[in-house]
């Protein structure tokens, strides 16, 4: 299993409530995604992923030479919280309202007017 998996499955564990046992020598990476997910910006319907250029913005801000396998590492942990996340959100508890996350109709001027308003 490489380093990216690895730390995904920590993430997965960190997630569920678990200690994570992420692999030596990876506290770097692990306390750089921290960071990012801290900052991660969010849209009408939920957190975004990180991008990349946050994470080179990150890397450049800090003065750290990040290699495209760690950036790979990152975005590898970034999937396994995107999907916790909306999952999460999906398993809404009873009475509480949830939006779709798209409409079955098509959008119609009219439809878009209703909006407007």
């Amino acid at each position: 299993m490489d380093v990216s998996s690895r730390l995904a499955q920590a993430l997965v564990q960190h997630l569920e409530g678990g200690k994570p046992k992420a692999p030596e020598g990876t506290s770097v990476l692990w306390n750089t995604f921290m960071a990012l997910s801290r900052a991660r910006s969010c849209g009408p319907l939920g957190p975004n992923p990180i991008s990349y250029p946050e994470i080179a913005a990150y890397a450049q801000l800090m003065r750290m030479p990040l290699e495209p396998h760690h950036v790979d590492a990152l975005a590898a942990m970034d999937v396994v919280w995107m999907e916790r996340a909306y999952r999460a959100a999906r398993g809404a508890p009873d009475g509480v309202k949830t939006l779709r996350p798209r409409s079955e109709h098509a959008l119609t001027p009219a439809m878009f007017d209703l909006s407007v308003r």
